[in-house]
């Protein structure tokens, strides 16, 4: 993978006032990360096709995490486990992948069970939409969302994003069925002051624990 130009700004924790913490998964986090996952499965997998290979082992988890964390630490892809304030439980996962190319990153996003329909993706999408922009030094962020996932499609339009259009069989399936259709929404950087996700009030620190100015 190619080091994102970026990623000197991205931030390894991110807390929301208010709301829940966003953090560089760590392999200790590998329990919390399971039972998230494993009390999840029946709704993770209509849209996650690696649900599918779930329940994984303790140790595969291990492993996932510090593949997120490698990769984290080499600027080329920024995986976030959502936590609690108190960080007792995974609330969900998120990312910013610069996958769409130069210039842009593209968020995902996924929440427990447990969690949903309390508009934590909404919180979540807009803290990754902020830091992208204003730490990652983007020029658009990316939200792509198989069309019939109503309830994820709602999160990119209540914080502002453009939907551009639909993009055919570009998401992956578990089950080698044709790939899915995708709704792209986008929000470029000199639209974030104007939309609802400049409001989210964040506190970002470094790998060191230290706070960001």
């Amino acid at each position: 993978m190619t080091r994102f130009a970026g990623t000197d700004g991205i931030p390894y924790r991110i807390e929301v006032v208010g709301g829940p913490v966003i953090r560089c998964w760590e392999p200790r986090d590998a329990l919390l990360l399971k039972e998230a996952v494993d009390s999840s499965l029946e709704h993770l997998r209509p849209w996650m096709p690696w649900a599918h290979d779930e329940p994984q082992s303790l140790d595969e988890k291990v492993a996932l995490l510090r593949l997120f964390r490698g990769n984290f630490d080499l600027g080329e892809d920024f995986v976030y486990g959502v936590f609690s304030v108190d960080e007792s439980e995974a609330l969900g996962g998120t990312g910013l992948h610069p996958r769409s190319g130069e210039g842009a990153l593209e968020i995902g996003y996924w929440v427990r069970a447990g969690s949903a329909g309390r508009g934590l993706g909404t919180t979540v999408a807009a803290a990754l939409t902020k830091v992208g922009i204003e730490r990652g030094g983007v020029e658009r962020i990316e939200i792509r969302v198989d069309p019939a996932n109503e309830v994820s499609c709602r999160i990119p339009r209540r914080l502002g994003f453009r939907e551009e259009g639909t993009l055919r069989r570009r998401l992956p399936t578990a089950d080698g069925s044709p790939r899915r259709d995708a709704v792209v929404f986008s929000l470029l950087a000199e639209e974030l002051p104007g939309s609802p996700a400049a409001a989210v009030e964040l506190r970002l620190f470094d790998a060191c624990g230290l706070e960001l100015a």
